[in-house]
């Protein structure tokens, strides 16, 4: 009797390379677009000249295909990647907070921050249980929102620099969104980027592009030696501890995509792992917080194709868009006025992400509405009155006087303290039996979903 092969689960089914690279392309045009804003907010916002940005974008993009073939095919020996469909991104939230630091203290603090956040994140992966208790969706989405809000205000006057091509790209960053469907959707921003491009050359707004080989490596250390400064590294720590509640999210939806058994306790510490291991290569060259994103579990439910080496052939993919530097020249000579107005969009929908969160969560009774309000008034001080902590010592004003490190620290605090030392809610008074039979059908029995359940971490890919 001739034996039968073991059945290859779908997330391990190699394909031949015809099928697998149009697929491994449309991977890449769903990703793509994060690191090329997100670097080209960077190097505006830093006043990087071209070539330092075209080279921060070859990293970002190296690192992007660094961290998807991690995740994709994983490291058994280190416990490295989860061997799961996924891409590896800069983080809409960790590049904003990375800008931040780099706006207050200097690139070279902000890269420093990046370094001691993934080593703290692979410290802490073995208190991953009790961690991730501390950012139920009220936190996080108080803190999403704080973020949001903090970067409106940094990237406005971008666009002010230019008012004509900035609003013409949120003009045309808006129309694509509303007729693109698909992959195609998902790139509007990046589109957008072009289409605002094309109309500031016709408004005569003069394009810098830098100069230089075809192919050649990112260089390390962009800003000089990093600076360790721990209390400027607060809101990247907090961030890099928040991430854990959101991979846990991400892990469950696209194990349930691909037809494997969420397992959060294996999948969540490896995926965090391979998240710091190529964080630490981020700030090495000079760019934010990478973070595992589940945002092409779209294609994965599109195509019916669940397949890791797939996202496996995008990660190679972006390895050579990397290191391709006509391309990333191209991209990093973009106006500040179109970069702003991109970045207008990009941070106003991590807000609503925020709100999306809380929405999760009933803020119509109990004690959550109160922590939301005041974790809000904390964080949202700052940006209102930049000066109001001033008088304070340096210390104090590093943590109050940034408003997502306040806001955040606030959030996980007051959280805590109502869950523990609040007012219990008070139980609904049920009507006397005499009044209303009882019932004695199966499905009356059937567990209700806990508070727990309901609340469970986001997957939007907010991170």
């Amino acid at each position: 009797m001739t034996p039968v092969a073991p059945a290859v689960a779908p997330v391990d089914e190699r394909l031949p390379l015809p099928r697998l690279a149009p697929l491994a392309l449309q991977h890449l045009l769903a990703g793509i677009a994060a690191p090329v804003s997100s670097v080209i907010l960077i190097g505006t916002t830093l006043r990087l000249t071209a070539a330092q940005t075209a080279s921060l974008l070859s990293a970002t993009l190296v690192l992007c295909g660094i961290g998807a073939l991690l995740q994709s095919l994983g490291v058994r020996a280190l416990r490295v990647g989860a061997r799961l469909p996924f891409l590896m991104l800069p983080g809409g939230a960790a590049v904003a907070i990375f800008l931040q630091i780099g706006k207050e203290y200097g690139p070279a603090t902000a890269s420093g921050s990046v370094l001691v956040a993934a080593a703290f994140l692979i410290c802490v992966l073995p208190f991953y249980g009790r961690i991730v208790r501390l950012f139920p969706p009220l936190v996080m989405g108080t803190t999403v929102v704080l973020i949001g809000i903090n970067m409106v205000k940094v990237t406005a006057p971008m666009v002010a620099s230019g008012p004509g091509p900035g609003f013409a790209t949120l003009g045309v960053i808006a129309v694509l969104f509303l007729v693109l469907r698909g992959v195609w959707r998902q790139m509007a921003v990046l589109l957008g980027l072009v289409g605002g491009t094309a109309i500031a050359l016709l408004l005569g707004t003069d394009i810098h592009l830098a100069s230089g080989a075809a192919f050649a490596l990112p260089d390390p250390f962009p800003y000089g030696a990093p600076h360790f400064d721990l209390l400027a590294a607060i809101p990247l720590l907090v961030f890099a501890l928040a991430s854990l509640a959101e991979a846990t999210g991400q892990t469950v939806l696209n194990s349930e995509a691909v037809g494997r058994t969420p397992d959060a306790g294996r999948d969540v510490p490896r995926i965090a792992r391979a998240d710091a291991l190529v964080s630490l290569g981020a700030g090495v060259f000079g760019t934010s917080l990478m973070v595992t994103s589940a945002e092409n579990i779209g294609i994965v439910q599109l195509t019916g194709v669940r397949s890791r080496f797939v996202t496996a052939g995008a990660g190679v993919l972006l390895v050579v868009c990397g290191l391709l530097t006509p391309l990333t020249r191209l991209l990093a000579a973009i106006p500040e006025p179109v970069v702003g107005a991109a970045g207008l969009v990009i941070y106003a929908v991590i807000a609503v992400l925020g709100f999306s969160m809380l929405s999760r969560v009933d803020l119509t009774h109990g004690t959550d509405s109160i922590v939301v309000a005041l974790a809000l008034v904390v964080g949202l001080l700052p940006v209102m009155t930049p000066g109001l902590y001033a008088p304070l010592p340096p210390w104090a004003h590093t943590i109050f006087g940034s408003g997502v490190a306040a806001g955040a620290l606030a959030a996980v605090i007051l959280s805590a303290a109502f869950r523990h030392l609040g007012p219990r809610e008070r139980p609904e008074v049920t009507a006397p039996e005499t009044t209303a039979p009882k019932t004695t059908a199966p499905e009356a029995a059937a567990p209700e979903t806990t508070k727990s359940e309901a609340a469970a971490p986001p997957t939007d890919g907010s991170r």
